[in-house]
């Protein structure tokens, strides 16, 4: 049997190249505060909610109104005891012209079920993609965290210590 990536697909009534400059506003969509740069190959930028979730990624691919790939160089979840699960693990973003409508297909190449976030990991993929980059390429505004620390005390995590 094969493991399924988690994948999440949508469909918008905007152009390609709507849902491809979406995309590449990473601090439109996923967290306004993250450090580094995002837009081309070689571009590397870290995602970080302090004491819960830090990621450092590189672009790694970008097909103009196609595709965008990022590789997870370097991640720590505190919520699991395999801190490193994301680690070298593949996100990509396609997208797809279809009649009327634009296509995006989200996968986290090697976020599987047998990974221990997989659950709450696929609750937040499934909000920042779903929700957030959706309503950028619908509406223009996503809604990206502007506070991590807040989002950690949210989630009653920010006294999270290291196993």
């Amino acid at each position: 049997m094969t493991e399924q990536n988690f994948t999440t697909t949508f469909a918008v009534d905007r152009s390609p190249e709507t849902a491809f400059d979406a995309v590449l506003d990473v601090r439109g969509w996923w967290s306004k505060i993250l450090t580094g740069r995002s837009e081309k190959p070689g571009d590397v930028f870290t995602y970080e909610v302090p004491g819960i979730h830090r990621a450092t990624i590189e672009v790694t691919e970008v097909v103009p109104h196609d595709r965008v790939v990022w590789r997870v160089l370097d991640a720590c979840l505190t919520l699991v005891d395999d801190r490193t699960e994301w680690n070298d693990t593949e996100i990509r973003f396609e997208i797809t012209r279809r009649t009327g409508t634009t296509e995006l297909r989200f996968t986290h190449v090697g976020l599987t079920p047998a990974f221990e976030c997989f659950d709450v990991c696929r609750k937040g993929w499934s909000f920042y993609i779903d929700t957030s980059l959706r309503d950028l390429i619908t509406t223009g505004t996503g809604q990206p965290d502007e506070d991590p620390q807040a989002l950690a005390l949210a989630n009653g995590k920010a006294e999270a210590t290291p196993h």
